[in-house]
């Protein structure tokens, strides 16, 4: 089943940042593209170490609009309009761990070299912002169901962490956040 995302805008798919850890090569877009085309809605992650490639590389060779990529300076008003969407999934992926948190993402502040988050839920700790190179707006089937996110990425061509829309109790996504999704998206482009 093929899930193509709603409403993603036509605009530019890489910033600087990006294009310079992407399709760094020819035999890697070909790689990753290959990985992409035996599982077009699994894991990027995944996807990306089968072709031995960054996820950016994945998330370049996506189909248009898939990946929407805004510059980093773009964080301070993307955090904020996130903050205000209630109860979001956040998710760290590393080669050791997939964390998923449930809350609502804190105001955050900077001071001692880091974002630091804190408050009134589960999500908390302090972030390397300046490592932040790009940030990406997903919108992709995964599993065989829509999944909407924003992705910040880091200058290794990972993402430090993704913000998603969440789901319902029947696993369809919550409308009001979508919503919410595509005009931040569109704003940010």
């Amino acid at each position: 089943m093929k899930i193509a995302p709603a409403s993603a805008p036509k605009s530019k798919r890489l910033d600087p940042a990006m294009s310079e850890l992407s399709l760094s090569t020819p035999e890697r877009r070909d790689r990753a593209l290959a990985a992409l085309a035996e599982k077009p809605d699994g894991v990027i992650e995944q996807i990306a170490a089968k072709a031995d490639v960054t996820p950016a590389e994945v998330l370049a060779v996506l189909p248009d609009g898939a990946a929407i990529v805004v510059p980093a300076e773009r964080w301070e008003p993307i955090w904020k309009d996130l903050s205000t969407w209630g109860d979001i999934l956040m998710i760290v992926h590393t080669e050791d761990i997939v964390l998923e948190v449930e809350g609502s993402l804190p105001d955050g502040s900077e001071g001692h070299g880091w974002f630091n988050i804190h408050g009134d839920s589960p999500i908390g700790g302090h972030i390397r912002k300046e490592r932040c190179v790009s940030i990406a707006f997903v919108d992709r089937g995964f599993h065989g169901r829509r999944s909407c996110s924003v992705w910040f990425m880091n200058a290794d061509g990972k993402a430090m962490f993704k913000v998603f829309v969440r789901r319902d109790k029947e696993r369809a996504l919550i409308e009001e956040q979508v919503v919410r999704f595509e005009a931040l998206r569109q704003t940010s482009v």
